[in-house]
């Protein structure tokens, strides 16, 4: 005989941990807003002028997804590498620029997230 009382409050418990556990990776986003007044390049990518979501994947922190601010498209994901924001860069600050040849786009050499000390410096 199935005690059916019993069989509900499983399913009930069980869609409780799922809301739970979806609640808990939303929590976790690491998302930034960052506009850019010129174009600047991520590795393999040159974004325009313009604002992004910079984020970190769900499942690693080491792998770092830019979007556009709708978050439809991807135009950027890859490995990057901890590190620390230097001692001289104002907190407000969320990039650090490389240098470029003439006519051609800066790489952003790394993305500080706000509030966080570690970085995330691109691999190029």
């Amino acid at each position: 005989m199935t005690n059916w009382k019993s069989v509900r409050i499983g399913c009930a418990a069980g869609a409780l941990a799922f809301m739970l556990a979806g609640s808990a990776i939303a929590l976790g986003s690491h998302e930034n807003r960052l506009t850019f007044t010129r174009p600047v390049a991520l590795p393999g990518v040159v974004l325009p002028a313009g604002s992004y979501s910079f984020d970190t994947h769900w499942d690693n922190s080491d792998v770092v997804i830019v979007r556009n601010t709708a978050r439809t498209k991807v135009l950027y994901m890859g490995f990057t590498t901890q590190v620390l924001r230097p001692t001289w860069m104002p907190s407000g600050a969320l990039v650090t620029i490389g240098e470029a040849p003439a006519n051609e786009a800066p790489p952003v050499t790394a993305w500080y997230e706000i509030g966080h000390a570690l970085g995330h410096e691109f691999r190029y």
